[in-house]
């Protein structure tokens, strides 16, 4: 019985090693970055995603059609819904992403992705894997990206979490060994590790800052994350003006919150799974998860989104109307940023700011004690479009 058990897990093992070695070949084949510039349209694809997601993409789909009114006049952007990436259609076809959904996303350049449900163990919904992270690996999406600024409190960091290894990419590829044990997998690869380390020490470089921090758990998971701290140091020698100091996962999460020494921390480079407690931790400390955006950058494709879930509660509670858009719409001046508008993009932020930290006239709360995401959105717009709107916001940061 037990030989026979352990043939069998031999074999799921095996074919999970020659998937990852065959996606070790193509990273290493390379491939040219997405050149905006050239492009015309730019298709910008909004998947409305699932519970309050189809709610607030509409938002920031609103705010995005605003800020770009003129290139999509003269045909240099166009926008284009794909309305299927909800959980009712993704079970009835038992895949994570429909075939044809990921035809209609592939034909986009950048993504602008509602939350989606992803189902759990013992749910009504059939064991498929997380849209999210499939949509990472088919489209190579192999950076998230995620900045976090409090102003008032010194602090503006940058998350760069690898988005297609750790212990998130092989989720539904563990098995029940026999009824008692268990098995997942995690994985990293000198490549995966490479490339999202190098773009952190880019971005650090690009805008001037002297410090990047790996965040592992290596001293206990010595083979995979011992791999991503050692790459990490090996392309440290290559940046001789970047300090790379590491930090473990656990005391990290300590001192994120420490007042005596959050505001040291600068460009933080992490694994899948790490990178997504860190960040959560950190947009709670920003006004809540509800607030921050989240970019998920590759080669060819693009996507950006909210960092929360799908809130089935709000739906079911009839609550939906009064969802947060910020955290999509701050995603959407990401999406700007990525594909050439940088300036828009600042517009964007400005208002953010404005609205939600220094004048609040209007007050988002999730429930009819505050005002509904589209009378936020239309709120903002009114200082995106304000002249006035960087003398309030410089104002407002002077202030803090």
């Amino acid at each position: 019985m037990s030989e026979e058990l352990i043939k069998q897990a031999k074999e799921k093992f095996a074919v999970i090693i020659e998937e990852q070695l065959m996606r070790v070949e193509e990273m290493k084949k390379g491939a040219a970055w997405t050149d905006f510039s050239k492009l015309s349209p730019i298709i910008i694809g909004v998947c409305f995603g699932d519970g309050i997601g189809e709610i607030i993409s509409k938002h920031a789909e609103t705010v995005l059609s605003h800020i770009l009114k003129d290139e999509v006049a003269n045909g240099k952007v166009k926008f284009k819904d794909i309305a299927g990436l909800t959980i009712e259609n993704r079970a009835a076809q038992k895949k994570a992403i429909p075939d044809d959904v990921l035809e209609e996303i592939k034909s986009c350049h950048v993504i602008l992705k509602g939350p989606t449900t992803t189902p759990q163990k013992g749910d009504n919904w059939p064991n498929i894997e997380s849209a999210n992270v499939a949509m990472r690996r088919y489209l190579d999406l192999f950076a998230n990206v995620r900045p976090v600024r409090i102003p008032q409190e010194g602090i503006d960091w940058c998350f760069f979490r690898e988005n297609t290894e750790g212990a998130y990419v092989l989720g539904s590829k563990g098995f029940d060994v026999t009824e008692d044990l268990s098995i997942d997998f995690k994985v990293i690869t000198e490549q995966g590790a490479e490339r999202i380390i190098r773009m952190a020490f880019e971005y650090a470089k690009n805008n001037n800052i002297d410090r990047v921090t790996v965040v592992t758990k290596s001293n206990v998971v010595k083979t995979t994350d011992g791999r991503f701290s050692q790459v990490a140091f090996r392309i440290a020698n290559e940046y001789p003006g970047i300090k790379l100091d590491e930090w473990y996962i656990d005391i990290m999460t300590a001192k994120l919150i420490d007042p005596a020494r959050r505001k040291d921390f600068k460009v933080m480079v992490l694994p899948n799974l790490y990178g997504d407690i860190l960040t959560d931790e950190a947009a709670q400390m920003q006004g809540g998860v509800g607030t921050a955006g989240s970019a998920n950058i590759g080669k060819h494709w693009s996507m950006f989104e909210a960092i929360h879930g799908s809130a089935p509660r709000m739906v079911k509670e009839g609550r939906a109307k009064f969802a947060d858009p910020c955290s999509m719409i701050r995603a959407s001046a990401m999406l700007l940023r990525h594909i050439g508008y940088p300036e828009r993009a600042e517009k964007v932020e400005m208002a953010l700011e404005v609205c939600g930290t220094y004048e609040k006239k209007m007050v988002i709360t999730g429930r009819d004690s505050g005002v509904t995401g589209e009378e936020y959105t239309q709120y903002l717009l009114s200082w995106v479009d304000n002249p006035e709107l960087k003398t309030r916001w410089g104002q407002g940061v002077n202030k803090s």
